[in-house]
Formats: C-alpha cells, structure tokens, sequence
C-alpha cells in the first residue's frame, strides 16, 4: 500500500519523522538532533525539506506536525488549546502553514501543526506542546487515569475516557541538569550520565523523598560534602541526585492523588528511573512507549483531519 501522510514529532533538541499509511505502517523514517533551538538559526522549513527527502516521502503528502514547531519561538505559533478538552477535538485546531512559510517546500502544500494545551488556571497556571499527541494515543488505546509522561519536563495528566481534565508539569529533567553541570554538585559529578534503574543508591535515595518530598533541599549539600569527606564516590552521588528528585516528584503526586497505579510513557533511561521509583513507591504500572504511542496519536489525528481509510 502507499503512504497517505507524513507524522512529525518535533522537540526542543530532536526531530523524528514517519512516512505512514492510514493502516500505520512505516514506509520510510528520518530522525535527528534539528530541534527548535537548532531550527532558530537554520530555518524550519530547510529541516524539514531535507528529512523529508532522506524518508523518500512522495510530493503532495499531506504533512502533520506536533510539538515545538508550533511553540512561539517556533516555526508557526499554534493558540494553546484549553482544558478540560476531547484530546480527539484537536484534530480540528490544527492549523495549516500558509504558503509563504513553504519556500523550501512547494510540492507539500498541506502542513498542519497541532495546537500545545493549556490550562488556564491561576492558581496551577500549565501549558504542554508535544505531550498531547502521547495523550491522543492513549485514548486512541482506550487508556484512562493518571498518566506519567517523563522528560525535561515530565507531565503527569489524567485522562477520564477521552478527556483531559487536568495536568502538573515538573521541572526535574532541567532541575538535574542544572544542578549536575551548573552548581556546586558538579564537582562530585563523573563524566558519564548512565544510571541504572536498580542502582541501591538511586532507589535508596528514591525512598527518602517518596516518603517525604519536602526532604529534597535538605539532602542536596549533603551530596558534595559526602564526595569531600570521603563517603561517597562520584558516581555514587549522581546516582542518588537522580533518585532524590524523581522521588521528589513521585512522592509528591502520590501522597497528593492516593495513587494506586499509572500509566507511564517511558523511553530509554529516563523512564526506566521512574519506573523503578513507582514501582518501589508500590505503584502498579502501565508501561507503553513513547515513541510508539505518540506515533500512534499523530495517526489518530491524520486519518480525521484528511478522513483516511
């Protein structure tokens, strides 16, 4: 069978694209580091032309875009749409790029970004781009409850049937960062980044702040005077700055909604750190792909916006 349209996935620091047929086979796929942030001086549009020629996408293809090119600093910004909200209603507020944004692109005449969701609330102000798309694939799959979507950003949303009611973003991906490479921890930090998801001192410090988020600032200094003192080595230290923010988080949003389970949309690394945090928190969990489910959800989306069959 022939492809029928073309998905993109667009992040800050990363671009993944898949040439696919309304059955949801991949015909061709092209992947890279041009994210936002790379697309500010490069261009969005050249990006896009040259993954598009290295999947071998057929001219004419209708294109359907989520994630960061619709954010402001984007390539078209896409209003927010806003919560509570049918994820299956952003179909509708996906808005097509007008021509002159297609200089690089004449023979793609149809390309849509999808809109981010905000929730508009003054006290929990939110906002999410990309994330929604792994929300349309869950309710695509009939998946509903609270859903854990790890990443600089994680998000933690619930879906009732095929609505999102409500969602919190956490800053810990960025917080480790931060913390590892621009404070005074990043003398106890090794070179390599690899945790393992059963490292004792990543779930040992896990355990802490599970059990009480609020520790959190607490146990930081302790992290460099521990390598100063000669307690803890380095990797020892990393290992438990890890633990200690992701089961900041977790504590704080199972002690807040008395969860039971999750559905956790994990990728490699990260979200096999929270999986291991929950499941020692005692969570019983959901575990499904994050690529894959995304993917799923721009399938969802295209075969309503261009009435695929």
């Amino acid at each position: 069978m022939a492809a029928d349209f073309v998905a993109v996935d667009w992040g800050t620091s990363s671009f993944r694209l898949w040439v696919m047929g309304c059955d949801g086979q991949i015909h061709g796929e092209s992947r890279g580091p041009e994210g936002m942030i790379y697309c500010g001086t490069a261009g969005f549009g050249p990006v896009l032309a040259e993954h598009l020629n290295r999947a071998k996408a057929s001219q004419n293809l209708p294109v359907l875009i989520c994630g960061m090119a619709g954010s402001r600093q984007g390539w078209l910004e896409t209003p927010y749409a806003d919560i509570p909200t049918l994820v299956a209603d952003l179909a509708s507020q996906a808005i097509q790029l007008p021509d002159q944004l297609l200089t690089e692109l004449p023979n793609f005449r149809d390309i849509r970004i999808l809109p981010g969701l905000a929730q508009r609330d003054s006290a929990h102000p939110d906002v999410m781009r990309g994330e929604e798309t792994q929300l349309l694939g869950l309710a695509h799959q009939a998946i509903e409850g609270l859903v854990c979507m790890p990443g600089t950003h994680s998000k933690w949303a619930t879906l009732q049937g095929d609505t999102l009611t409500g969602f919190t973003s956490y800053i810990t991906g960025e917080m480790f960062d931060l913390l590892s490479r621009h404070s005074i921890l990043k003398h106890s930090m090794p070179e390599s980044r690899s945790i393992a998801p059963d490292n004792p001192d990543f779930l040992a410090a896990a355990e802490q702040t599970i059990a009480d988020p609020s520790f959190l600032t607490e146990a930081l200094f302790p992290l460099r005077a521990g390598v100063l003192l000669n307690y803890r080595d380095q990797k020892e230290t990393q290992a438990r700055l890890s633990g200690l923010l992701i089961g900041a988080e977790v504590g704080r949003q199972i002690a807040n909604r008395h969860v039971k389970s999750v559905t956790l949309v994990g990728q490699k690394g990260l979200g096999a750190l929270y999986a291991a945090a929950l499941t020692h928190a005692g969570v019983a969990l959901r575990c499904v792909d994050a690529e894959d489910t995304a993917r799923q959800g721009l399938l969802a989306t295209a075969t309503k916006i261009w009435n695929l069959k």
